[in-house]
């Protein structure tokens, strides 16, 4: 590999999606946002829930993006405002980035999207949500975009000492202790999409856990342990033997794919080290070969599920690039494969008008860009790629 080749173009592509999403002003369309339609607010009789349901999976999975027809506008995301700070605080300041400037304009963004009606500091993605047996509102907070959020302004007082970002993380950890927190005899997790939702996923229960073990680092506060030790002791007994995990252990939850994966590797890691314990350190070293073994074909192509390649999805390409890097010490072979993810992306994903697109079939190409799905995903990835290459040797 031509290293300096690969670092100009790292930079190169880095600042102009980072460009294209300052440009759009950090909002975007989401493979999920078709109930922001004002069609259901015009024509009430579709407003049940097998339409909802059905546009919501058109909308998915069509390639043809009829948003604009429909009359879906364009959102900011609090999720994927808290990827672009997390990218941030990974960027170098330049003639583009001036990062106190834009990480204080993120702040105030993510402050604007709290969830109203609560005494907490949550956040819900900008658009209702149907699922198969929930609608979740809009603004509805939940623990993936509370937690993104919340280990993003946790980052920033790592780095800045900003305790109003503590103070606001802090808040969020007790939403998750006092709402979302469950315990049934040796089982516990944190409800999700819900709170009135019991569910065991393992990823809501592994970051939900990473979240209350970092703010317990940073305050001294021991009512969060138990929880979070209770919770994910309880998703990593459920690891499959060959060290993969389910998505859930509800029907139709029995599939293990390529970025669920990586956010159970990465929140059991940062646990262990906010807590400086080795407990979990068998399930990761045995999770993390499974990933490196069921989600890369040899060129570098990403699959979604461990046992089948498509659709390949840039949240996915995103993910592996992220966990390849953060795992590098158990594999000497991660940077370099986290480049060939990379560079198989960039011939079949990347647009030269600055934005990745969402997925790759057997059949076709899907162009769309998605704000939170793809670009501040993919953000987030090359500012770690970068911000690697400048410390590490390939």
């Amino acid at each position: 590999m031509n290293r300096k080749l690969s670092s100009d173009t790292l930079e190169t592509v880095t600042l102009k999606l980072f460009e294209y999403c300052r440009a759009n002003n950090w909002a975007g369309h989401d493979p999920y946002d078709a109930l922001n339609s004002e069609l259901f607010k015009r024509l009430p009789f579709l407003d049940f829930w097998l339409p909802r349901l059905a546009l919501t999976q058109l909308l998915k999975k069509s390639p043809i993006n009829f948003r604009l027809l429909l009359m879906i506008p364009k959102t900011q995301n609090p999720k994927a405002l808290a990827l672009f700070l997390m990218a941030f605080l990974k960027l170098p300041e330049n003639g583009q980035l001036e990062q106190g400037k834009s990480i204080d304009m993120m702040v105030e963004s993510i402050i604007n999207l709290r969830s109203p009606d609560t005494p907490y500091w949550c956040w819900g993605y900008s658009f209702p949500w149907q699922g198969r047996s929930v609608l979740a509102p809009r603004g509805e907070p939940n623990i993936v975009c509370t937690v993104s959020v919340a280990n993003a302004l946790t980052d920033i007082y790592e780095k800045n000492h900003a305790t109003d970002c503590l103070t606001m993380a802090t808040s969020a950890a007790e939403y998750l202790l006092n709402e979302l927190y469950w315990s049934e005899g040796d089982n516990a997790g944190f409800s999700y999409p819900l709170p009135s939702f019991q569910t065991r996923v393992h990823n809501a229960n592994f970051l939900g856990a990473a979240l209350l073990c970092r703010i317990y680092k940073h305050t001294g506060e021991k009512k969060y342990l138990e929880p979070a030790l209770k919770a994910a002791r309880y998703s990593a007994s459920m690891q499959h033997p060959d060290g993969g995990w389910d998505y859930g252990e509800q029907d139709k939850q029995n599939w293990i794919d390529n970025f669920h994966t990586g956010y159970n590797l990465g929140a059991l890691r940062m646990l262990c080290n906010y807590l400086n314990t080795d407990e979990f350190e068998p399930h990761i070293r045995r999770g993390f070969k499974f990933y490196r073994d069921h989600f890369f074909q040899e060129d570098g192509t990403p699959k979604y599920f461990h046992n089948k390649t498509y659709p390949i999805d840039i949240h996915s390409v995103a993910q592996s690039i992220i966990t390849l890097i953060e795992f590098r010490d158990l594999d000497q072979n991660n940077i370099a494969l986290a480049h060939r993810v990379l560079e198989w992306t960039m011939a079949n994903m990347w647009d030269d008008r600055g934005y990745f697109y969402y997925q790759v079939t057997p059949y076709y190409k899907n162009k769309i860009s998605y704000m939170r799905w793809s670009q501040a995903w993919m953000l987030l990835a090359l500012a770690t790629l970068y911000e690697q290459s400048k410390t590490d040797i390939i």
